[in-house]
């Protein structure tokens, strides 16, 4: 018995709202590079309350987990930065007369503890260990930008076509 429906993935071309597989990528890249949600929207020509509500509608999919990852990335340079002014604090000039008369170094220690209380809240929930999500870890952004840009928008679209294609092996197995 064979089935007539195919077991590749296609992407859509063009979306409803604009989000082309595309400009998912573009944006991803440009919350990465910028982190800031209304500049990577802008760069992808979208608004920034539609990339909140792609997100949202996202939810626990490979966009959502990419955007988390994108703005890990920088936040880990924010939070190396920051730490490196606790570790060695920050040059203070002193000027007398308008000349410089000597250094001092001020130590803030506050801006760390509380970037670094932050970074946890970047953590996602744990994942079954089935589940294809599983595969990415929270810093993976280039295999998850990669995972938006060629894989189905969900994934229990990607777990369909994959039992799908399970079924149809077995068919053509079962035909000789």
């Amino acid at each position: 018995m064979s089935t007539s429906r195919s077991t590749a993935l296609t992407l859509p071309a063009t979306r409803h709202d604009g989000w082309t597989v595309q400009r998912q990528a573009l944006f991803l890249r440009e919350l990465a590079s910028s982190h800031s949600v209304a500049r990577a929207a802008r760069a992808a020509g979208m608004s920034r309350q539609s990339a909140y509500g792609l997100r949202a509608r996202l939810k626990g999919e490979p966009f959502d987990l990419a955007w988390t990852a994108a703005l890990r990335c920088r936040f880990d340079a924010l939070a190396e930065a920051a730490m490196e002014r606790a570790l060695n604090g920050v040059e203070v000039p002193h000027f007398y007369r308008g000349e410089l008369v000597g250094t001092s170094r001020r130590y803030d220690e506050r801006l760390t503890v509380a970037l670094l209380a932050m970074r946890e809240s970047f953590r996602r929930p744990p994942v079954h260990s089935a589940h294809p999500a599983a595969a990415y870890k929270p810093h993976d952004f280039g295999p998850l930008l990669e995972r938006v840009e060629t894989g189905p928008e969900t994934w229990a679209e990607e777990i369909y076509a994959l039992v799908e294609g399970e079924m149809a092996a077995g068919e053509e197995d079962g035909e000789d």
